[in-house]
């Protein structure tokens, strides 16, 4: 087998020996051309024509172009220079145009020419001659035996290493006959005379194919070998020996495309057209004619056997004579085909090669440049064209049929079946083309240069000449640049599909990331037990690895062994990318895909397959709410994963939270940051949108908050165990705050750094009721029947419930009266107080308590500073607190001892969970009349008394009773903007013309608690106020004192009273005089106070003492009798 391999190489060397063009040595190949040649054994009859027969019979001289068989052809087709040279004859004739046709007689003689020509020992004697110092060099040859042609034959075979000009031209040359027909390359004919039979590939006798014909028996072996390899349909076996044959014919004519002599004459026109200028030999031809297959103008004859070339190639690397030669070195020097466990024929494999060297390169191993240029063009040609990997045709023939068809150029069947893979065609793929897919792109490894895939690289150029121009050509960043550009404005339609797709595949081995597997890979080695670049393992695959490496992406130095920080770098880079697509992330796609089916079928759009999953997080499937809480834990921690929404919120993050994202270390502080700047006029409605969002899932796992979690995790186990739904866990530990706040204990239960990220957290809870589901579910139906355009966010919704309070159905009511209570308690919580007065707040209020915050507001309220808006939400709640005592903390305080002494008729009659509407503070104020309050009651219901003076509003009662009078007798004062106690004037001045007994009685009481303080009457104290600093500034206030120090004025002739306070002095004495006919006294309290506060008091006490006076003697002289009675009775 040897011997006849050698003679193949052999006859190879013969040929090129006679056209060898040295001027020393081309002289004597001239000569021996067209000496040898004639037969040496008499031809069988019938195979060559008398006349030739007659010409060969010479032996000297003898000429090609003078036998009458061949004189015609040559005559037409050849230049007369050429026809005293034998040799040069016969490549005229070989390399003439595939329509041209000459003689059969010709075609026999040549062909007779030929093998007598390459068997003739001269040959090995002008080897010896013209290759003496080659032979010499390469101890192999110098051994060979002599007189059987091996000599040649082991010269053809270390051609790569022949450096003499000479021998190398002569070598070269022998080739062109060899290779124009089959026969005459030895063995070859015996080898595959069977499977040339059987697959009708053409006869082997002479005479029935001409000259081109003889190409096209190897050809079609080839193409046979090739349907072997890819299982088709009715596939001929091949037998080894001939396969073998094939792959070496195939590997001699790899430096020199006119050695394929199907290819040759397939493309020579093609040739012309595409490659005219590149030098023939060392496989340049072949290459540049497989850079120009997809183009338009290429013939498809020419494509096609360009195609089969290159699955040779696939097959066995040493058909590609350039790659081999590059290669050479490197492959040794890695051992890349001395895998002992590895049948030959899978190390001869182009795939196998290619991943053996990239692994070398991936591990940092040096591989020369040339070797990496021929790689590059190799990985190239396998993204392009699908075809040339047998398993991708083999198991994928189904998914190509019924998605992919006539999409065979420049990788688009491969993109196509990436889709496939992704889903996008609506049918599973099937595992084995799935597995094919990966170890394709594994081979041709498009992550570390975009440029290997050329559908790529074509649809996003646009895209990298403007938002990645600034990263170098090839570079791997290259993909992550646009993978950042995604969905963004830069990115264009089709790029976008064609990125995704292949991200889709190299996000299922972490190894196809470089730049990842660079940093990372010593990393994994220590950390998840991973193997080399080209190895895998079952313990744990390509897909598990990256899994591996983010769990240990963040873990806290107590948790034990982390990533180095390059590595969690490129981790939190790959995090990123996949939060893009749910479809990136392999774990989350396998364990989801029925939830994705179940749930989110209809929410495809980018981004919202996560957010849906996590929206259904209660209903998912186990394993598949296991990943997705792992996931959104771990943004939690660190929200820049989610890009999309890191995008979206860009302005606002720049603007108010530039300090915390410039931390490498997130921690939580991002999000924190977004949610308090959520209303700031740089957030625009996605970001405010995917923050909402955001604040809704954490809700229901305490776990989902970074920070939270964090600083409670031990204060939950311990206060909480079992609690899991974040909004729960607050309330928890909100009230185990709260009792042992209330408790006044020694140590709070709650630790500090709890207790302070509590607070953050009821804070941004107070922001949207959807943030509170019991509240929400609660209020569904009064959400949507009265306040149903008002959106969700900015605590809107809240807000309009608490403005239609009396409307709400009772579950909701109660749970709105809860909520004001505890915001009452906390105006911290206050969320609408707080943002609308959050300017005021500064202004007035910085060194105020949380708790007291309102308190300020109230008593900065009526400032000329005062900004409307607040204003206005102050007054509304303070008409809130008015309702109900319980919603005036200090108010509850400060009379905890009153109210249940004098309104314990009101108490029994309330509900926990309903408004009082005031009863109870129209109660104190009442007894505050009476002056029967404790001093610090006293204090607070004068602060209500004065507020509600100015503001009709604040007076619950009044306003219930006399909603209708004011409408009738005082509208214009009602719609008066600023409320200065106009209103109330009004009524009081009307008591008359009220008709209704309600409102007449609460008018009423206004004049009688109007007596106790003038300070309750705004109007007659802004009239007095001079009088009231000149006649009573010794008096103090309350009790009365000051009113009746003015009256008492009024009285004195002497003092001389502002007109405008005389006015309302007489007014109001007026009024009380008419208050006391209309409203007799109800005890002795009033009646006192009626007598005291009265212009004729001393005439009025004067008959009461003479009354009390007759009394007593009555009683004296009564008493008097009676004991006398008893006496007498007694002696009886």
């Amino acid at each position: 087998m040897a011997a006849c391999r050698r003679v193949q190489l052999l006859l190879l060397l013969m040929s090129m020996a006679l056209c060898v063009c040295s001027i020393n040595g081309l002289k004597s190949l001239t000569s021996l051309g067209n000496e040898v040649g004639l037969p040496h054994q008499p031809l069988k009859s019938g195979n060559i024509p008398p006349a030739a027969a007659s010409q060969l019979r010479r032996s000297t001289s003898w000429k090609l172009a003078d036998e009458e068989a061949c004189r015609e052809d040559i005559t037409r087709l050849c230049p007369k220079k050429h026809w005293p040279n034998n040799l040069a004859v016969l490549e005229c004739l070989q390399d003439r145009k595939e329509d041209t046709e000459i003689a059969t007689d010709c075609n026999h003689l040549l062909w007779n020419y030929k093998l007598n020509l390459t068997t003739d020992p001269k040959f090995e004697s002008v080897a010896g001659e013209v290759c003496k110092t080659t032979i010499g060099e390469i101890k192999e040859c110098a051994e060979e035996e002599k007189g059987k042609g091996y000599l040649v034959s082991c010269l053809v075979e270390h051609r790569g290493n022949i450096s003499e000009r000479q021998c190398h031209q002569y070598v070269t040359k022998m080739t062109t006959i060899i290779f124009s027909d089959f026969r005459l390359i030895c063995g070859f004919m015996d080898k595959c005379r069977e499977d040339i039979n059987t697959l009708h590939c053409g006869s082997i006798s002479t005479g029935e194919k001409d000259l081109h014909s003889q190409g096209e028996v190897i050809s079609c072996l080839e193409k046979a070998l090739v349907r072997e390899a890819e299982q088709q349909e009715q596939a001929h076996s091949i037998q080894d020996g001939c396969k073998k044959s094939i792959m070496r014919v195939a590997e001699l004519s790899a430096d020199d495309f006119h050695l394929d002599r199907h290819l040759y004459f397939a493309c020579r026109e093609d040739r012309e057209r595409f490659c005219e200028d590149t030098q023939v030999g060392e496989g340049r031809v072949y290459k540049c004619l497989f850079n120009h297959k997809f183009e338009e103008a290429m013939s498809e004859k020419c494509r096609d056997a360009l195609t089969t070339r290159q699955k040779l190639i696939a097959q066995d690397y040493k058909v590609s004579y350039s790659l081999a030669k590059a290669c050479k070195a490197d492959l040794r020097k890695y051992r890349c085909n001395l895998d002992s466990n590895m049948p030959r024929a899978r190390e001869a494999r182009l795939s196998y090669l290619l991943l053996c060297l990239e692994a070398a390169v991936h591990r940092g191993r040096t591989v020369n440049g040339e070797c990496q240029g021929e790689m590059l063009d190799y990985r190239r040609m396998l993204m392009e064209d699908f075809s040339l990997s047998p398993e991708i045709v083999l198991h994928c023939r189904g998914e190509i049929e019924a998605h992919c068809s006539g999409l065979h150029r420049k990788g688009r069947t491969l993109h196509c079946l990436m889709r496939v893979g992704r889903g996008e065609k609506g049918a599973a793929m099937d595992g084995m083309c799935q597995s094919a897919l990966q170890t394709l792109i594994q081979s041709a490894d498009p992550g570390a240069d975009y440029r290997i895939d050329r559908a790529l690289n074509e649809a996003c150029e646009s895209v990298i000449q403007t938002a990645c121009k600034h990263i170098r050509n090839g570079d791997p960043m290259i993909l992550s640049c646009l993978m950042e550009h995604l969905y963004t404005e830069k990115m264009v339609e089709d790029c976008e599909h064609r990125l995704l797709e292949l991200q889709y595949f190299i996000s299922r081995d972490w190894k196809l990331d470089p730049i990842l597997y660079r940093k990372c890979q010593s990393d994994a080695a220590r950390l998840c037990h991973t193997h080399g670049w080209n190895e895998t393992s079952e313990l744990m695959p390509p897909g598990a690895v990256f899994s591996c490496l983010y769990r240990h992406a963040y873990r806290t130095e107590e948790q034990g062994r982390r990533l180095s920080r390059d590595c969690k770098v490129e981790v939190q880079r790959i995090l990123h990318q996949r939060a893009l697509d749910v479809k990136l992330d392999p774990e989350l796609q396998k364990r989801c895909m029925t939830d994705l089916g179940k749930w989110c079928s209809e929410r495809t759009e980018t981004g919202q397959e996560l957010e849906c999953l996590q929206d259904h997080l209660e209903d998912l499937l186990v394993e598949c709410r296991e990943v997705v809480g792992n996931l959104t834990e771990l943004e939690s921690e660190d929200i820049q994963i989610e890009a999309l929404l890191i995008r979206a919120c860009e302005p606002v993050i720049q603007t108010h939270c530039h300090d915390v994202a410039d931390n490498q270390m997130d921690t939580g502080d991002l999000m924190e940051c977004l949610v308090r700047n959520k209303h700031q006029r740089e957030m625009s409605d996605k970001c405010v949108v995917g923050v909402t969002h955001f604040q809704l899932v954490q809700m229901k796992d305490f776990r989902f908050s970074y920070k939270f979690k964090m600083a409670c995790k031990e204060d939950v186990l311990k206060l909480c165990p079992n609690i899991k739904k974040k909004v729960d866990v607050v309330v928890c530990l909100s009230t185990t705050v709260r009792n042992d706040t209330l408790q006044d204990v020694k140590e709070q239960r709650v630790s500090l750094k709890c207790r302070k990220q509590l607070r953050v957290e009821e804070l941004e809870m107070s922001e949207d009721i959807r943030l509170e589901p019991e509240l929400q579910e609660s209020c569904r139906h009064d959400i949507k029947k009265l306040c149903s355009a008002v959106e969700f966010g900015n605590a809107q919704m809240i807000e309009c419930l608490k403005e239609n309070k009396k409307q709400l159905s009772q579950q909701c009511h109660q749970k709105i009266f809860k909520l004001q209570e505890t915001e009452m308690m906390d105006p911290e919580l206050d969320y609408q107080l707080m943002r609308v007065c959050k300017q005021m707040i500064k202004r007035f209020c910085t060194e105020s308590d949380a708790k007291n915050m309102l308190n300020c507001l109230k008593q900065n309220k009526n400032s000329e500073l005062m900004d409307p808006k607040c204003k206005q939400m102050i007054t509304k709640r303070q008409i809130t607190q008015n309702t109900d005592f319980r919603l005036n903390p200090v108010l509850r305080k400060a009379c905890k001892a009153d109210i249940p002494k004098f309104c314990q008729d009101i108490l029994r009659k309330a509900s926990d969970d309903t408004e009082l509407e005031g009863q109870v503070i129209s109660c104190l104020k009442l007894k505050y009349a009476d002056q029967r309050l404790s001093p610090d009651c006293e204090d607070q219901i004068r602060v209500i008394l004065q507020e509600s003076a100015l503001d009709y509003r604040l007076d619950p009662q009044l306003q219930m009773h006399c909603s209708d009078e004011i409408t009738r007798l005082c509208p214009e004062e009602a719609a008066a903007q600023e409320q200065t106690g106009q209103v109330e004037e009004c009524l009081k001045g009307n008591l008359l013309k009220i008709k209704q007994e309600g409102c007449k009685k609460e008018v009423l009481n206004m004049l009688k608690e109007s007596k106790a303080d003038i300070f309750v009457d705004p109007v007659l104290h802004t009239a007095c106020a001079l009088d009231l600093k000149h006649q009573c500034a010794a008096i103090p206030p309350g009790k009365g004192r000051q009113m009746s120090c003015l009256l008492e004025a009024l009285d004195d002739k002497r003092v001389r009273l502002q007109p405008e306070c005389k006015k309302r002095l007489q007014d109001r004495i007026d009024m009380w005089t008419f208050a006391a006919k209309v409203a007799p006294a109800e005890g002795f309290s009033d009646l006192a106070r009626q007598v005291l506060l009265s212009p004729s008091k001393n005439y009025i006490l004067f008959v009461i003492a003479l009354a009390v006076c007759v009394l007593f003697l009555i009683g004296l002289l009564c008493g008097r009798i009676t004991k006398r009675v008893t006496r007498e009775l007694k002696d009886r």
